[in-house]
């Protein structure tokens, strides 16, 4: 006999979902970014969803600021005047950056993050790999020969999938996030820290993308590539 589940888990449930301003749809919080006012007055991306107030949840992609800048979602779903800058997609954007570079920065600290392709590399024939970076200026060559290990790697273990690809970060972004010189490969070993890094990298991801926001599809990031 299935039984209910309680109120508390109805609530937990409901906290985690969102509608989007812009298309009124309801989404997990995840695939949403959450916008609110700075004491200022001004609208300013709430990338942890902290800030205190009413708020403003767009779905995560830069096409979709733009739409609710241009339809003027933002004060309407505030019902205000409000000070909402012209840059608002790209401030988005820097922000997700920052926030990406502090979780790679802990997810190395935490020993659950390798850099260099020969270390890269060991990690990918463990099996230990839960994501793999690839810095977006890498040369192509160097690109299709760390894929081709993550390739090989899986079907060794008869996996029908590797681990997640991404490529949305410079070298020297990476380089500065992490305390290196231009880093070009990243493998983000199994661990919380590491988890809570791909979590930050899949939503510059999918902010990066350019889905038809009438009707997204979950969890399709065009900047990640799985490996098959």
């Amino acid at each position: 006999m299935q039984t209910r589940p309680s109120k508390r888990e109805l609530a937990k449930k409901a906290a985690l979902v969102r509608e989007c301003a812009l298309t009124r749809e309801a989404k997990p919080v995840s695939e949403l970014l959450r916008f609110a006012l700075s004491p200022q007055g001004e609208l300013v991306p709430d990338i942890d969803a902290k800030a205190p107030g009413r708020g403003v949840w767009i779905t995560d992609s830069e096409a979709a600021i733009m739409q609710g800048l241009k339809k003027n979602v933002f004060a309407r779903s505030l019902k205000q005047k409000i000070a909402v800058s012209s840059d608002l997609a790209q401030i988005t954007r820097s922000r997700l950056e920052q926030r990406l570079k502090g979780a790679l920065g802990l997810a190395r600290k935490a020993g659950q993050l390798q850099t260099g392709a020969t270390r890269v590399k060991s990690s990918i024939a463990s099996g230990n790999v839960l994501a793999l970076l690839t810095a977006c200026d890498a040369a192509s060559d160097g690109r299709r020969k760390m894929l081709a290990t993550l390739r090989s790697q899986a079907l060794e273990a008869g996996l029908e999938t590797t681990a997640c690809h991404f490529d949305i970060l410079t070298s020297e972004q990476l380089g500065l996030a992490l305390g290196q010189e231009n880093v070009i490969h990243v493998a983000l070993t199994h661990g919380a820290a590491a988890k809570s890094a791909l979590q930050r990298v899949k939503k510059l991801a999918r902010f990066n993308a350019q889905p038809d926001i009438r009707s997204q599809p979950a969890e399709k990031d065009t900047n990640e590539t799985k490996i098959t």
